[in-house]
């Protein structure tokens, strides 16, 4: 969202953002939210979002309806579940007295619960019941889309697969710290990732070859995980770091674990491969689409056989994985890129919408890191 933002702003559209007050935090933060005050026209409007849905979100639905009507503005662009939900609750009434075009971007969140679980049959009907205030949908990947059409239903708007980018300034070769670690983990500490997995990968056939790792992250089964790393004898081999920017990770490990049970178009992905890492990733969501042609082994989701397999390997000849890494990195290069997301969002409004691009605040109810 925030390179987006910039990139239409850089385009001459007024742009805002309205953002989670309670998320994110540290230098990288306040220096991506500086430049989005230094850039949106519309200013950077920060309110406390909840994650799951509650009794908080009635109040700030509406305080973003009020903004938008203030604002005046011309499209309402939502990301991720809560986002999208505020997004399309507060541009009921602007769409029928300005035009004003509602725009959702699903970032995978809600289409990763089970439709025969309770929790998961609430956020589907949520959806749906979404679905008729939405003017247009952006999915991330074709993994994504495919997904919301089988949870959620055909869509009844217009609907376009734009793929998240990178800037060219994200390409270069990761250097190695000296002390550093055979692989490492970048995300949020929850199983959805599968840390879990990655663990008893670790240990399985450790002595045989032992690898160290470093876990980079916090979330809500950090002490889960910690308590397993125990279990499992792996304490003088991995590391909990607690989060750092993914540049920073990279430094600190030959190899970059993406061990996954769901995702959508990981971000994570992208990075590593612009930093010419050597990777070992699931075979999830939008991360065959990311990898194209590159003949780059995916792990089957949950499988710590294969997991571990693929560790093993890489301990005992990481040239493959180098080899792909550069190729993987090329490759990335030519098909993720700012401009084209950019490019094809603000056509996206004007030509399946007829929305003006002339102010467009963008909101999330993630961090804006």
């Amino acid at each position: 969202m925030h390179d987006l933002a910039l990139g239409q702003a850089e385009m001459g559209a007024e742009v805002g953002i309205v953002c989670d007050s309670r998320t994110g935090g540290g230098s990288d933060l306040d220096v991506a939210l500086s430049r989005l005050k230094d850039n949106c026209a519309l200013g950077v409007t920060r309110i406390p979002m909840a994650r799951t849905p509650g009794f908080n979100d009635w109040r700030v639905y509406r305080k973003i309806a009020k903004l938008a009507r203030k604002l005046d503005v011309d499209v309402l662009h939502g990301h991720g579940a809560k986002g999208g939900a505020y997004a399309r609750l507060a541009g009921r009434g602007l769409r029928k007295k300005k035009g004003t075009k509602v725009v959702y971007t699903p970032h995978g969140g809600v289409l990763h619960y089970s439709p025969s679980a309770l929790s998961g049959r609430l956020y589907l009907a949520l959806e749906r019941k979404l679905g008729p205030m939405t003017d247009g949908l952006i999915f991330e990947s074709v993994y994504t889309g495919n997904r919301y059409v089988e949870l959620v239903g055909p869509p009844v708007c217009p609907v376009r697969v734009i793929v998240n980018g990178l800037h060219r300034h994200e390409f270069y070769e990761s250097l190695l710290a000296d002390d550093a670690a055979d692989f490492v983990f970048v995300g949020e500490l929850r199983k959805l990732k599968g840390v879990d997995v990655f663990l008893e990968a670790l240990a399985a056939h450790q002595t045989i070859f032992p690898g160290r790792a470093i876990i980079v992250g916090s979330g809500p089964d950090e002490k889960h995980f910690k308590r397993m790393a125990r279990k499992l004898g792996l304490t003088s081999r991995v590391m909990f770091s607690g989060p750092q920017p993914a540049r920073t990770a990279f430094v600190r490990a030959r190899c970059v674990v993406v061990p996954s049970r769901a995702e959508s178009l990981p971000y994570i992905v992208l990075e590593a491969a612009a930093a010419q890492m050597p990777m070992i990733a699931s075979n999830v969501g939008g991360i065959p689409e990311i990898v194209g042609d590159v003949p780059m082994p995916l792990i089957p989701p949950g499988d710590v056989d294969a997991l571990a397999g693929q560790l093993r390997a890489f301990l005992a000849d990481p040239n493959p994985f180098l080899r792909r890494a550069e190729e993987l990195q090329r490759h990335v290069a030519q098909q993720f890129t700012v401009e084209a997301m950019t490019r094809d969002t603000v056509d996206f409004y004007i030509s399946e919408l007829g929305a003006g691009i002339h102010k467009l605040p963008e909101l999330s109810a993630e961090t804006t890191s």
